[in-house]
């Protein structure tokens, strides 16, 4: 047997097997995303009900998304931080149980203020969980397989978007908002189940494997990965947060569900490419899907008069943008080694920051020079995004692992 399959077996005690991916445990980390996407973006798709329901208005039922991303900014860090010496598994029951309660909580109350309350604990609970999932997933199998992992343990997001949210804004239409949440908390009670019979348990870090967070920081390749994964996603959110008004002017504001439709369609297909290359291909993959937005970008900006442009464009974004937190995610991963938690509480607080930022820059550049510049910024910034990775060969996106 060679030493990397016996340095394998000491970083992954308890697998059968390491060249085979542990799908159960997998799919609950992916159920375990899924929860939590659903739980932060439900409130936008049952806005109308929930206003309604709780006597306040549509601008007040929106904040309700925006303290559960405060929530996640401010925990993700010092959650991860103060937590490295537990024990994965049981880490990872209390943020499902922190859902079920916080969901329940939302599901019953009729005040304003608690509901708000819950939100921002739901968003505490989610930071932690997003930092969990990558590391989780990695240490679940033989490093040739952590791409592949992590891909399948990320899958609960997109499909949370493309359908779980239609699907719970359908049942808030049909029998009630306060029952999508509640149906949120028997998802959350039953993956607890799941986690307990399918997903393996590992220890903290040691007191002499710990780090302060300057150290994980300062580890080779970890600023580039989390310097493209600011760029890369406030250029997303520009365009996805005002896609409305970015529509309207183009003549195709009725047509909004079939362009964000086009792009999560797309989307799905990109995590499809990327899971099944990303343990060979990672860099190109990064390399192709900053070059494919940008190509997006120039697609908006020179042809946005033909409505078949933008439907082009769009599928050409989503497709970039699918795979593009699994393979930020897996770069992180291999790059910050045992400290892959902390690295990722680091990606998962940046990644809300651009999401808030998106939404800042994207309303200045809206009440100024206008929606169409919002393809010339974002390909300024995905062209520094491609600079880092092409500059970060030898660590945080090399050419070989």
């Amino acid at each position: 047997m060679s030493d990397s399959v016996n340095a394998g077996e000491l970083l992954h005690p308890g697998l059968a097997s390491h060249d085979r991916l542990p799908l159960g445990g997998l799919l609950a980390l992916a159920s375990a995303g899924f929860i939590t996407l659903m739980t932060e973006t439900l409130p936008a798709g049952l806005l109308p009900q929930m206003s309604g329901g709780l006597d306040v208005s549509p601008a007040l039922i929106g904040q309700l998304v925006t303290v559960y991303a405060l929530g996640s900014l401010l925990a993700a860090i010092p959650l991860v931080l103060l937590t490295q010496a537990w024990r994965r598994r049981p880490l990872l029951l209390i943020t499902l149980v922190g859902f079920a309660l916080v969901n329940s909580v939302t599901a019953l109350s009729t005040d304003y203020s608690l509901t708000l309350l819950a939100r921002f604990c739901a968003g505490v609970f989610a930071g932690l969980l997003w930092a969990l999932l990558a590391g989780y997933a990695s240490r679940m199998v033989a490093p040739h397989l952590q791409g592949r992992a992590i891909t399948l343990a990320m899958l609960g997001a997109p499909l949370a978007l493309s359908v779980g949210v239609p699907a719970g804004t359908w049942l808030g239409h049909l029998v009630g908002w306060r029952m999508s949440f509640a149906v949120m908390t028997l998802m959350s009670l039953g993956l607890i189940g799941w986690v307990l019979m399918q997903v393996p348990d590992f220890p903290g870090l040691r007191a002499n494997q710990r780090q302060p967070l300057r150290r994980v920081l300062a580890l080779p390749g970890i600023k580039p990965v989390l310097l493209v994964t600011f760029t890369y996603v406030l250029g997303h959110n520009i365009l996805y947060t005002y896609i409305a008004p970015f529509l309207q002017p183009l003549g195709l504001a009725g047509q909004i569900e079939r362009v964000l439709l086009v792009f999560g369609l797309a989307a799905v297909l990109g995590i499809w490419i990327v899971g099944l290359l990303i343990d060979r291909w990672l860099r190109q993959l990064v390399l192709g899907s900053c070059l494919l937005f940008f190509a997006a970008m120039l697609l908006l900006a020179g042809c946005s008069q033909w409505p078949t442009a933008i439907y082009a464009a769009a599928a050409i974004w989503g497709l970039a943008f699918g795979g593009i937190g699994t393979l930020l995610q897996t770069a992180l991963a291999k790059a910050a080694g045992e400290h892959a938690d902390s690295a990722q509480s680091m990606l998962v607080t940046l990644w809300n920051l651009a999401i808030a930022g998106g939404g800042l820059l994207g309303a200045l550049l809206l009440q100024g020079p206008g929606v169409s510049t919002f393809p010339w910024v974002i390909g300024a910034l995905l062209l520094l995004s491609l600079a880092v990775v092409a500059n970060a060969r030898r660590q945080g996106f090399p050419a070989r692992y």
